[in-house]
């Protein structure tokens, strides 16, 4: 089958390999979309730490084309997105229902091949029904999930005033998710005005760009001099990290969904803004919950068959499997503003 390989840092070749076997208790899924994720970005830099060649990509959608013998709930034509974490099922954490934090999982497109690649071949329960959803929709779930995920987990009221940092593809799909909690006003931060102009398209009633602007004095003002009820990073930042800090109100919460790709030193301001307020700060990793894959994955799908969130839109860039290096270059020349960069696999119409 065709696949773009990593053979190491920054080195992405689109080239023939050979495809898996469909195990007894899997499937074959053959690719019709997959989504880079700023976490492939990272990875194949300077962060890759599995097996090589490898074959990446973990946001993808597709068509089933094969059953393992003892597969019973899927079958072959399914039209289906991948759920990229293999949960061991046998540690405590597992057990619990808190499968992001499963001591012995695995990742489709990090310890085996992903869906940078015309095939994918994974376990039956690691596929969800799309229904007749744009594949190009169901290759966006799993960063739609992550997103649920961190809102649900947050706990919005309703009412609340909310700053999300970061309005990329995740902080996109945050606003519209915290939209449908009933989020009174959403104030989006970020320093490239063509994202915070498509911010107010998305319902965000305040932009902030903190470059042209003063970000603490800003927020005082649109939130009655009391801070945000809540602050969701989302960039993935250094910078933003620390500044959820000093823009929550007291006894507010902080959700940090983007990767910290640096050290986040806090000046003394942010840190006593900790305990002088009594934040509350949370954690977000991955988007998964009891019964497998969680009601994320779910209620994702279902918003997205009724209209209530949009993903299309998100969609900036279109490329080849053959392209996917050129892809890559794009997002890293930062010549252009991208969202979600698109890789279509297989050839001609489908």
């Amino acid at each position: 089958m065709r696949a773009a390989v990593l053979y190491e840092n920054n080195v992405i070749k689109a080239e023939q390999i050979d495809e898996a076997i469909c195990g007894k208790d899997q499937v074959r899924v053959e690719v019709k979309a997959v989504g880079i994720c700023g976490s492939d970005i990272h990875k194949m830099q300077t962060r890759w730490k599995y097996p090589l060649p490898a074959v990446m990509g973990h946001e993808f959608s597709g068509v089933i084309t094969e059953v393992g013998s003892e597969v019973k709930n899927r079958a072959i034509g399914d039209r289906v997105a991948g759920i990229p974490l293999e949960p061991c099922m046998e540690c405590n954490y597992c057990k619990a229902g808190d499968f992001s934090l499963c001591d012995n999982y695995r990742m489709v497109g990090s310890h085996f091949h992903g869906g940078f690649a015309e095939n994918v071949v994974m376990k039956a329960d690691n596929v969800i029904s799309i229904g007749d959803l744009d594949f190009e929709e169901g290759a966006m779930i799993e960063p739609l999930a992550v997103s649920m995920h961190g809102v649900l987990g947050i706990e919005p009221r309703l009412g609340d005033t909310v700053i999300v940092f970061g309005i990329g593809t995740i902080g996109i799909l945050v606003v519209q998710c915290l939209l449908l909690a009933g989020v009174k006003d959403i104030i989006a931060v970020d320093i490239s005005d063509k994202k915070l102009a498509d911010a107010k398209e998305f319902g965000c009633r305040y932009t902030i760009n903190p470059k042209n602007e003063d970000l603490k004095e800003r927020v005082l003002a649109y939130t009655n001099g009391l801070g945000a009820d809540i602050a969701l990073e989302c960039a993935g930042s250094k910078i933003t990290q620390e500044q959820c800090l000093l823009v929550t109100k007291k006894k507010g919460k902080v959700g940090f969904l983007g990767i910290a790709y640096a050290d986040v030193l806090l000046h003394e301001e942010a840190f006593e803004n900790i305990f002088r307020r009594e934040l509350t700060l949370k954690g977000f990793w991955n988007s998964y919950s009891a019964p497998f894959p969680g009601e994320e994955w779910r209620t994702s799908i279902e918003f997205v068959k009724q209209g209530r969130i949009k993903l299309k839109p998100l969609i900036s860039h279109r490329y080849k499997l053959e392209e996917t290096k050129e892809a890559f270059e794009m997002i890293l020349s930062r010549e252009h503003d991208y969202n979600k960069v698109m890789i279509l696999p297989q050839k001609g119409d489908d």
